[in-house]
């Protein structure tokens, strides 16, 4: 199982870390070991005084495929869940002056918390989805996929001409606007729609 993410897939996420808005997918990946289920804690990593939330929509891909066309795409997941790419950003950022990868900033450990999935077939219609993260209580983020800028099925057909996906590889589709720092003793509570997904801690 692989973590596959996309960077920048809100326009104005992308503008509020003076990012430029990409004309096709930015793409990085997280190692297995970064998931985080069953909403276990976040422990905070002592290499990082900023660590942001990132929360996202998350696809399960459900049969292998390479070079998968763009229209039958929406065949090769049948599950969505959220999750939240915890990113060390000022790790990020010091590796992006320096025209470094970003792996150590994005791949560490427990840094892919990800809620059960549900059948994509629960929801009417993919494309106006709202999802939000709530810290202490407190709405940090809002988006809604109508905003994305690749769809689920341009982003698998883009990475798929690349990467061969397998069953059970995850798909982070990017995160809104309104990213921020999080600290120990908070509460992140995820939802889609009015659906808790996620409920846990940073410790």
């Amino acid at each position: 199982m692989k973590i596959i993410a996309i960077g920048r897939n809100y326009a104005e996420h992308a503008k509020e870390l003076n990012n430029p808005v990409p004309t096709t997918p930015v793409i990085f990946m997280k190692p297995d070991t970064a998931i985080l289920k069953d909403n276990k804690p976040f422990y905070h990593p002592d290499f990082s005084e900023d660590v942001h939330h990132e929360i996202e929509l998350v696809l399960k891909i459900s049969k292998e495929g390479k070079h998968i066309n763009e229209n039958f795409a929406g065949n090769y997941f049948e599950e969505i869940g959220l999750g939240v790419d915890f990113t060390a950003r000022d790790i990020q950022q010091r590796h992006k002056e320096k025209g470094l990868p970003w792996e150590l900033a994005k791949g560490f450990d427990g840094s892919a918390p990800i809620s059960n999935f549900v059948p994509k077939a629960n929801f009417k219609d993919l494309y106006n989805l709202n999802f939000k993260l709530d810290i202490n209580g407190e709405l940090r983020q809002h988006g809604n996929t109508k905003d994305l800028l690749f769809s689920f099925e341009r982003i698998i057909a883009f990475v798929s001409r690349y990467i061969t996906l397998k069953k059970g590889d995850l798909i982070f589709t990017g995160t809104p606007e309104g990213v921020g720092r999080v600290k120990i003793g908070d509460r992140l509570e995820g939802y889609i729609e009015d659906v808790k997904m996620l409920d846990f801690y940073v410790k």
